[in-house]
């Protein structure tokens, strides 16, 4: 059984403090819930801070980016062997970064890679921009994105990443899809995954929608068959609502 995640992207927000009380604060509403993953995705000042704090806390950290390279005359970046040992796992190609800074196909698909070779799981990010979804274009699109991404990959490096749809319109506008097609689109990337991989690599890997989760349609969400998570942003940056969809995606468990 696919463990189900909620991931918190806090974006570029929280400063260290701000982040080590935000910390603090959902792992007292959460408790020790274990049946559902918690990631955090800080900024990447916050991590080393909360790697020590967050030492017996149920929590898996995230960055929110990386280079492909492992050295290098990046400046500003930060490469993969700078974040192991600080983060569990890496975000690829969120829409912001394809948006505002460049991110490609090419350039996912080196950083899932590059994530993979120095022990950290990449959450690779697909979605459709408004223009696409409304010119009928979803599922060439993020057909070419799933298969640009993991080309190359074995199947076992596929099954142990996770992958995130998140269509483009619906990252931070306050619009979500509704949960059948929210549904319907990870099923057609299990589908892709199923195509290049099998059917014991589609039913291992772990299939997230991102995109205005929050508490009140996060239950319908989770009862998707293809859905294993979200990757929350703002609803993720307030410790009661980030708990209470923990606490609704653990319930169908807890029985």
């Amino acid at each position: 059984m696919r463990k189900p995640m909620m991931a918190g992207n806090w974006k570029m927000n929280m400063t260290v403090a701000e982040a080590l009380d935000l910390a603090r604060q959902i792992n007292q509403l959460v408790g020790d819930t274990t049946v559902v993953e918690q990631l955090l995705c800080p900024p990447s000042v916050c991590l080393h801070p909360l790697k020590a704090t967050t030492t017996g806390m149920p929590f898996a950290l995230g960055a929110q980016n990386c280079h492909w390279q492992d050295s290098g005359a990046f400046t500003g970046e930060i490469s993969p062997p700078m974040l192991r040992g600080l983060a569990d796992y890496v975000i690829i190609g969120h829409s912001e970064r394809r948006q505002l800074f460049g991110e490609t196909d090419e350039t996912v698909n080196k950083k899932t890679r590059a994530a993979l070779a120095n022990q950290l799981i990449p959450v690779v990010c697909v979605g459709e921009s408004l223009e696409q979804n409304e010119r009928g274009e979803t599922t060439a699109i993020i057909t070419a994105q799933v298969q640009a991404a993991l080309e190359g990959l074995s199947a076992d490096q596929v099954q142990s990443l996770v992958i995130a749809y998140e269509p483009i319109w619906a990252i931070g506008t306050g619009r979500a899809a509704t949960a059948q097609t929210a549904g319907e689109i990870c099923g057609l990337v299990r589908s892709i995954l199923h195509d290049m991989h099998g059917a014991p690599v589609a039913a291992a890997t772990r299939i997230l929608y991102g995109g205005s989760t929050k508490p009140d349609n996060i239950g319908a969400i989770m009862e998707q068959p293809d859905i294993d998570g979200a990757l929350i942003g703002g609803a993720s940056l307030e410790a009661g609502s980030y708990a209470e969809m923990v606490k609704i995606t653990a319930e169908p468990y807890s029985g």
